[in-house]
């Protein structure tokens, strides 16, 4: 793969949407993650700039591909790995919805 994309796995993982790379394949094989509007294989290339959407039986988020990472960090390096776009469980726990 080249240099500028990671499998969408492998980053769901570092971004830390999910525990384990197994559980965040399983998202994407499941159809709970979207890639600039298509479903996308566990494999998809992601390049910087990508919009992913990923449904959770809690939330869905919405967010932008801001880096591909190099390893799974803490919490605040995952966080620069994507800009939130939408995030329906930011939206209830602030009251502006529900």
């Amino acid at each position: 793969m080249r240099e500028d994309r990671q499998r969408l796995d492998k980053w769901l993982w570092f971004a830390r949407f999910a525990k384990t790379r197994t559980l965040a394949a399983k998202l994407a094989s499941d159809g709970f993650v979207r890639v600039n509007g298509q479903r996308a294989d566990v494999a998809k290339p992601l390049a910087v700039g990508d919009v992913v959407t990923i449904a959770t039986a809690r939330d869905t988020s919405v967010v932008r591909v801001a880096a591909l990472g190099t390893r799974r960090g803490p919490a605040t390096e995952a966080q620069g790995l994507y800009a939130v776009l939408r995030d329906d469980a930011a939206l209830v726990t602030d009251g502006s919805r529900r």
